[in-house]
């Protein structure tokens, strides 16, 4: 069977070349004038909400800031900034009549090879069986 009508959402009568023109690049006949006016109002509205938004949560903040430093008051508490603050002072206080840098602290394990190396070698021993114990005691 051949079809011989237009099916209907392909109709040139319902604007559906016009829509199908601008989706393919076509040049914009019918541009409305005021559009830049409209777009930049509705740019300034987004940009005021922003602001507005960023200045309840900054409100928002400071408060629960004012909350966080009247528990450290009533409980004693130091903030993190404070506590670092206090230790990197007393690193330089420690350091100055030094004329070398302070010494970092080793972790344990590290640096202490020959002992790590004897305790490997003390475990392997265990698990050999008696004459192969016996072969590597005699060197």
């Amino acid at each position: 069977q051949q079809f011989t009508s237009i099916p209907p959402f392909l109709s040139p009568s319902e604007g559906a070349t016009k829509d199908m023109g601008k989706m393919l690049g076509g040049d914009e006949a019918e541009k409305d004038p005021d559009a830049e006016k409209k777009e930049e109002e509705r740019q300034e509205a987004l940009r005021q909400q922003e602001e507005e938004r960023k200045a309840k949560y900054a409100k928002m903040e400071a408060e629960r800031e004012n909350i966080r430093q009247g528990i450290r008051d009533k409980y004693g508490i130091k903030k993190k900034e404070e506590k670092e603050a206090e230790a990197q002072a007393a690193l330089e206080q420690a350091a100055e009549g030094s004329l070398t840098r302070p010494k970092k602290a080793v972790p344990p394990g590290c640096g202490d090879e020959e002992e790590e190396e004897e305790s490997i070698m003390d475990t392997v021993m265990k698990f050999l069986p008696g004459p192969l114990m016996d072969m590597f005691n005699k060197k």
